[in-house]
């Protein structure tokens, strides 16, 4: 086998974070057929908890530091941990588009666990309240620049991601990427003044959605048919990306020496990390992808789980698929509209009263890009749900059924409704259903794009050569 490096994630400050997983995996692989040992394993130790390092920077020392393992095949698999799965993607895009700048080494393999490639919704808590965690930090506080990386709908994690939706599916080229995550908190890391280390559908520190790569890229755009003055048709695209292996890991929690997904290196891990690596051809990989999709289906089945809070009864947490949404709103000329109002609207009346109770789970918007806003949805309810009964009771209802209330849209309201230069009201195309862009589990890029309106007023020329004071202009029609 190639060499199996492993990268951590982010503040980490001891090669400790990764326990006994590399060991696990050394003495289990012999079992799988596959030849590692200690000898092939090499552990990183990066810097991200100082303030001047940049996701740019880790790139380039990590390519650094791959040149001088002087890899006789050139050519590695990689584990990675959290933030390490985008650092990973990132030097993996570096290489594609500065050939000149990066070396040739090739990744064969890449199993990221409990990635936070979207991002974290934890992260725009800031350094000061973040460094207080002691589930995620010990000692240091996170790096900055790093941290604003790390916040839902930052254009860095976006670019990224995009570029991957929009890109070449890479197992086609023998390179094979899969993500690994964990499907509930660690509750005894619980901080009850910071909900998201507790949030359902996360492993505390990383939503589901926001750990696989499975994702959409949406486009609404003014269609360019409504009059003026009317409210603006907003028409639907959709860039669905490649299809990548992703597995739920039950039980498994993002850190912690108990539930853990690294350092714990639960046995079920240890055996999906191999089922990963043993992959060598694209049908071994559509194989496994067909595997974790079914196994996946199969947890999701069982999604109540009873948390014993003695002498109290159990508290009840329904595991629905989410799936999470990446609002950004411009113009057609690129400027973001902060500020700008947008409603999921339901049914044939395209209400937002009409939307089921309880769909919204989150809203977050980045707050160094306040056109983005981040909306993390239970899918279950949008998609209509059945009666969901005690475990243990099955006459007794812990949620009634709920009916589906699609077709789903939106609509938009710039604050700039009027002026030399405006944006109109606008909203979705009655026949195109915004639930088929969303998918459970999964990310969707939802890009709002309104039309500018310029009116005549702006420019105009004149044969009257007496002076004339244009202070007041009137605004005349808008110009195509």
């Amino acid at each position: 086998m190639t060499t199996l490096v492993f990268v951590h994630g982010w503040s980490v400050t001891s090669t400790a974070t990764y326990g006994q997983m590399p060991q696990r995996l050394q003495q289990r692989a012999a079992a799988r057929g596959l030849a590692l040992t200690l000898a092939d394993i090499r552990l990183s130790e990066y810097v991200s908890f100082d303030d001047a390092v940049t996701m740019a920077d880790l790139v380039r020392a990590f390519d650094h530091a791959l040149r001088d393992l002087h890899l006789q095949d050139a050519s590695f698999a990689c584990v990675t941990h959290s933030f390490g799965g985008p650092v990973v993607r990132e030097w993996l895009r570096a290489q594609r588009t500065q050939p000149g700048r990066h070396s040739t080494i090739r990744l064969t393999h890449l199993v990221m666990l409990a990635p936070a490639n979207f991002g974290s919704a934890l992260a725009q808590l800031g350094k000061s309240v973040l460094g207080k965690l002691k589930a995620w930090w010990q000692g240091v506080e996170p790096g900055q620049r790093l941290l604003d990386w790390l916040t839902l709908g930052s254009p860095a994690s976006l670019a990224l991601n995009l570029d991957t939706i929009h890109g070449t599916d890479p197992a086609a080229s023998g390179q094979y990427q899969f993500v690994l995550t964990g499907d509930r908190p660690d509750r005894a890391l619980y901080d009850y003044l910071v909900p998201y280390t507790g949030e359902d559908g996360s492993d505390g520190v990383v939503r589901i959605a926001a750990a696989n790569l499975n994702a959409r890229h949406a486009v609404l755009r003014w269609d360019g048919k409504s009059d003026t003055g009317d409210i603006d048709e907003l028409a639907l695209q959709v860039t669905r990306g490649p299809r990548f292996a992703f597995k739920i890991v039950a039980d498994a929690a993002h850190s912690g020496s108990e539930h853990g997904i690294l350092r714990e290196a639960a046995p079920a891990t240890v055996a999906d990390i191999l089922r990963c690596l043993q992959v060598r051809s694209s049908d071994d990989y559509t194989a496994l992808v067909d595997a974790f999709d079914a196994e996946n289906a199969a947890r999701d089945a069982h999604r109540v789980e009873l948390e014993p809070a003695d002498p109290f009864p159990a508290r009840v947490h329904i595991h629905d698929p989410r799936s999470q949404l990446i609002v950004r709103i411009s113009d057609d000329s690129s400027e973001a509209l902060a500020g700008a109002g947008f409603l999921l609207t339901a049914g044939p009346q395209a209400s937002p009263d009409r939307m089921p109770p309880g769909f919204m789970l989150d809203r977050q918007v980045n707050a160094h890009h306040r056109a983005t806003a981040t909306l993390y949805l239970d899918h279950t309810l949008l998609a209509g749900a059945d009666r969901v009964s005690h475990p243990d009771h099955s006459r007794k209802t812990l949620r009634p059924a709920t009916p589906s209330h699609r077709p789903y849209g939106a609509s938009v309201t710039p604050q700039d409704l009027g002026g030399l230069v405006h944006h109109a009201l606008a909203r979705s195309i009655a026949s195109d259903d915004l639930f088929a862009i969303l998918g459970p589990h999964q990310t969707t890029v939802l890009d709002v794009v309104l039309s500018r309106k310029i009116h005549a007023g702006v420019f105009r020329l004149t044969r009257d050569l007496e002076p004339q004071d244009f202070r007041k202009p009137a605004p005349g029609p808008v110009i195509g």
